[in-house]
């Protein structure tokens, strides 16, 4: 059975940045079809839950107050990018427009809820070594 890495908050865990899950029915199908490694960047990056709402600006992110939290986001995703490595996982199902696992649009860094391109920090760093990312809305295509 392939392995797939899959965003924690999608599976139910409540790990999100206001305490709560994003459970999601598409991806939660993928249990039995896949073995499901389940992460959460920010978590793993030491970040606590619940947690002030973060963006990314640029190649920083930054939490709603204006705190820099750029190393932990980098920290979680090397620790998402090794369990990936470490589990043989070749595609991951990550949370779309989140600063860690959004991939293609991600909020703007204004807090105004603005989509614009780019990858969280958690997807970026899997891209960059080969992972296909899918967002929840693309769970349907594995």
């Amino acid at each position: 059975m392939d392995k797939l890495l899959v965003s924690a908050c999608l599976l139910g865990t409540p790990c999100r940045y206001d305490g709560k899950s994003k459970a999601d029915a598409r991806v939660q199908a993928l249990v039995g079809k896949y073995e499901i490694v389940p992460v959460c960047p920010e978590q793993l990056g030491g970040l606590p839950t619940p947690r002030v709402p973060s963006e990314r600006r640029g190649e920083r992110v930054v939490t709603a107050g204006g705190r820099d939290v750029t190393e932990a986001y980098r920290r979680g995703a090397e620790a998402a990018l090794a369990l990936c490595q470490q589990n043989g996982c070749e595609a991951a199902v990550l949370k779309e427009k989140s600063p860690s696992c959004g991939c293609g649009q991600i909020y703007d860094g204004t807090f105004s809820r603005r989509l614009i391109a780019g990858d969280g920090v958690t997807a970026e760093a899997l891209k960059a070594h080969g992972i296909t990312i899918y967002g929840e809305s693309d769970a349907e295509k594995l």
